[in-house]
């Protein structure tokens, strides 16, 4: 992939640059469930790291698949069990191992060097989050080629303007 700025320019312009670009606007709003959330039930309520993960991970995948089928694949109607469900959740499970593990692993060195509670929730918050950024492109793959891609037989057949009978 050519990273030279005209060329991601000019990828912006491209369906799959479009596409890609709305799947990082998602990605900002589910980050932004995540940590808000994170921050709340570590700061406030003091949940420990992995409850505190679980939930906020859980929370913030339910806008996040909607957001991803209808604005980014522009899927529409009902979901697919097998198609969509299952791996959007089955990748949201392994985001969430990754990122409980890694905040559970950040609230042990938190604790081993006696950082306040501040710094210990935002430890925690910062590895969650890397955790996260490690699975994105993957992700991206994985859904724009396997689960929302548009198969032509899934299509409505063209109608004539005149007409309105398929073309």
């Amino acid at each position: 992939m050519d990273l030279r700025p005209r060329s991601l320019f000019e990828l912006t312009r491209t369906p799959r640059g479009k596409k890609l670009i709305r799947y990082t606007m998602v990605s900002v709003v589910a980050i932004a469930v995540s940590q808000v959330c994170l921050l709340f039930l570590l700061g406030v309520f003091h949940w420990r790291a992995r409850a505190a993960n679980v939930a906020a991970v859980c929370i913030s995948a339910v806008p996040s698949y909607y957001l991803n089928r209808n604005w980014v694949w522009g899927k529409s109607g009902r979901s697919h069990l097998w198609k969509e469900v299952t791996p959007f959740w089955a990748l949201a499970l392994l985001g969430l191992g990754l990122s409980t593990w890694s905040a559970d692993f950040a609230e042990s060195i938190a604790i081993d060097n006696h950082l306040s509670h501040v710094v210990k929730t935002v430890v925690i918050m910062a590895a969650s989050l890397a955790a996260f950024g490690v699975l994105w492109l993957g992700k991206f793959m994985i859904f724009n080629e396997l689960m929302f891609k548009h198969h032509p037989e899934d299509l409505e057949p063209a109608l004539d303007g005149r007409t309105g009978l398929p073309t």
